[in-house]
């Protein structure tokens, strides 16, 4: 149902899609796709206006207008997505994506959401992330893009997620290998996840 109300407004024309706006809603409202801020659901927005301030942009306002009413029982029951930004394949990223800047990035197994079912609240926080599968896809090519992510975006640390099964050991590697072409002084820490969800640190 419609109502008349307040409800964000995001202006694309000055978005540059750095995120910060996506951890700053509680509602799980807003979502980077294709590079700038989206309002996904109209009724997941309590027009509140939280994340005004986290715009460095100005980009976000408030409006009064026909929108879906807020849904507080929707929100509740689903826990909103804490992803920041999209895409997050390896080789879909824009190497120079606003969304890198002074991040702490997760590199992270194509498996690992599909067995932490805490994985969003474990690793997803105020980070950027990009997926891909270590024993499928072309380890160089990711390494390189890697590389070309962590000279120019001044990464402040690599959590590189992989499951315990020997096909995930590569990650590891193709981050370090990465880090050290680019330069770049970047801790690394490394989480194993089991097959039944649970998440150790090496």
């Amino acid at each position: 149902m419609k109502v008349r109300r307040k409800i964000i407004k995001i202006d694309e024309e000055l978005c540059d899609g750095c995120g910060q706006c996506v951890p700053a809603c509680a509602e799980g409202a807003i979502q980077i796709v294709e590079g700038k801020a989206r309002l996904v659901s109209e009724k997941y927005c309590d027009g509140l206006g939280a994340c005004l301030g986290e715009c460095p942009k100005g980009a976000i306002s408030i409006e009064e207008r026909e929108a879906e009413a807020f849904d507080e029982e929707e929100v509740t029951a689903y826990p909103p997505s804490l992803l920041s930004h999209w895409p997050v394949k390896l080789r879909l990223v824009p190497p120079n994506a606003p969304y890198f800047k002074n991040s702490e990035l997760v590199i992270a197994a194509d498996c690992c959401p599909f067995a932490c079912g805490s994985f969003h609240q474990d690793f997803l926080q105020g980070r950027a992330v990009v997926t891909g599968c270590p024993k499928f896809d072309d380890l160089q090519f990711y390494q390189q893009k890697l590389t070309e992510i962590l000279r120019h975006s001044g990464i402040r640390k690599i959590i590189v997620a992989v499951m315990e099964v020997p096909c995930c050991s590569g990650w590891m590697s193709v981050a370090q290998k990465a880090v050290s072409d680019s330069g770049k002084e970047i801790p690394i820490e490394e989480e194993v996840i089991g097959v039944k969800g649970e998440v150790s640190r090496n």
